[in-house]
């Protein structure tokens, strides 16, 4: 019986998707095409589109302040029964550096959610959120931290009690704790493994010297010496309503939400504001410096100096030139010079970054095989001093602006991108009318505009040029050109070898 119930069905399923298909294909052909479907162009390239439309939502109209001053940014959306609501938080790592825990930061924000609660033991919270079939993370960076949670709208009460429990009163398990430090010093110990891993330090330590807070990297002796106290201590200055920014999207109304956060914050004294973020005190020192890798064929190579703040009114013209040089993708004169047209590396590019809190930086970057370095990276170098001294082209200029401005609405792509734009931008000071006014002051920029900026904000004298890898081998150069010279292109002549540091202890070899 079994078996002709399915040679039955293995008979009928073929007819039922045919009729189906007929059906569809039939109500299909009935349907009469738009005008413009109906006329078909010879090619692609002579599609036309109408201007996108796009108005930006306005901070003000989600923006509400609690009683203890809090602001809260609520963006509603009801099409599914989800919830989400971070805490936007002031300090990170330079506060720690001021406290003279070096390390402690990181700790300190991801043991909030792991560690537990003051009444509840890590698995007890584990069990609680995944009986609840909610998310919560927390974390502390550089300059700023982040509390979230996800979770059903029926469950918003329970789930929101939980949140703030964990949030005011971290357990900061000391298993939990040993068990991080324990996979920390695993991380330390493969530190030196990978050139990736090297630049990005190296780098950050030559763009921003090796005393300020961003460059600090903590040594085994330092993190096991962070105490369950010096966490609590953090998390006491850090985490507080003085501190606090609120993004809520997802199904609730702010007349929902907004009670619900008063009472959550009701008796929380808001403690003092970390301070300014100190910037860099260091002076760039330009030159050419080389870490030795001995075991890759590839050298990994950056150059830029430091930049701007975004409060410079020419930051927009340098958005646009920075997407000509190499920040534009397949586009960009670097990765068409570099990888197109000479094939020297497989990704090549740039990014002129604007500072919120402190100056940013500038940085051209790719990788070679090690006897093209040399090449490659007076390719680069030609790029920038081109875009310094020559117009770009009406077709660059076109299509750098569009790039931004036609992609601009997809910041505004989900309500919980929304609230989250929104509060990082009060976080930060930021006048949300910079939305209002970003896509005109994109459109204003001309091909003059741009070839000014560059021969300003470009300092090819003054550069930064870090190579890791095989020295001897990048150095040596490509026989079959042998006119290019990695030596020969150090600013101001300066040669300088950067020994690897042991892992553990960060200290650096006596050059």
């Amino acid at each position: 019986m079994i078996a002709r119930s399915k040679a039955y069905a293995s008979v009928r399923r073929p007819n039922l998707r045919g009729a189906l298909i007929g059906v569809v294909a039939g109500l299909v052909g009935a349907l009469p095409l738009p005008a413009s479907a109906q006329q078909i162009v010879r090619h692609p390239s002579e599609l036309v589109y109408p201007e996108l439309s796009f108005d930006p939502p306005a901070a003000a109209d989600h923006r509400h302040e609690l009683s203890n001053g809090v602001a809260v940014f609520v963006v509603e959306d009801h099409d599914l029964p989800l919830i989400n609501i971070s805490l936007l938080v002031r300090g990170g790592a330079y506060t720690a550096a001021a406290m003279a825990t070096p390390g402690a930061a990181t700790l300190a924000g991801s043991q909030i959610r792991n560690g537990g609660t003051a009444s509840k033991s890590p698995s007890e919270l584990d069990e609680d959120l995944d009986f609840l079939a909610a998310q919560m993370f927390t974390s502390l960076g550089s300059t700023q931290g982040s509390a979230g949670m996800n979770c059903l709208t029926k469950d918003l009460d329970a789930c929101l009690e939980l949140f703030f429990e964990m949030v005011r009163n971290p357990g900061y398990d000391q298993e939990r704790l040993e068990l991080a430090k324990s996979q920390t010093v695993q991380q330390m110990q493969r530190r030196n493994d990978a050139t990736t891993s090297i630049e990005g330090r190296e780098w950050s330590r030559l763009i921003y010297g090796t005393e300020h807070f961003s460059t600090k990297a903590v040594n085994q002796a330092e993190l096991e010496a962070i105490s369950r106290e010096d966490l609590l201590a953090l998390h006491a200055q850090t985490f507080h309503p003085g501190n606090f920014v609120v993004a809520v999207s997802g199904d609730v109304a702010a007349e929902q939400i907004l009670p619900k956060l008063e009472a959550a914050m009701a008796d929380w004294p808001a403690g003092e504001s970390p301070g300014q973020v100190p910037g860099p005190t260091s002076e760039l020192q330009p030159g050419l410096y080389l870490v030795h890798k001995e075991d890759v064929n590839q050298g990994r190579i950056s150059l830029g100096h430091r930049t701007i703040t975004r409060d410079n009114p020419d930051r927009y013209a340098l958005q646009i030139m920075n997407s000509v040089l190499g920040g534009g993708g397949f586009t960009s004169r670097i990765m068409s010079r570099v990888r197109s047209d000479e094939g020297l590396a497989y990704s090549a590019g740039s990014r002129y970054g604007v500072g919120t809190h402190y100056e940013g930086a500038f940085r051209a970057a790719f990788q070679s095989r090690s006897e093209t370095v040399a090449r490659a990276t007076a390719l680069v170098l030609e790029e920038v001093e081109r875009i310094r001294t020559e117009p770009v082209t009406d077709e660059e200029l076109a299509n750098a602006k569009a790039s931004f401005i036609d992609t601009f609405s997809r910041s505004f792509a989900s309500v919980g991108q929304v609230a989250g734009l929104f509060a990082n931008d009060e976080l930060t000071g930021r006048d949300t009318e910079y939305l209002v006014h970003y896509r005109d002051r994109l459109r204003a920029v001309s091909a003059a505009d741009v070839m000014r900026v560059a021969h300003e904000y470009l300092h090819p004298e003054a550069l930064v040029i870090l190579a890791v890898g095989n020295v001897d081998d990048m150095l040596a150069g490509d026989p079959e050109n042998p006119e290019y010279s990695l030596e020969a292109l150090a600013p101001n002549g300066s040669v300088t070898r950067v020994s690897l540091p042991d892992p553990m202890t960060m200290e650096y070899p006596e050059q």
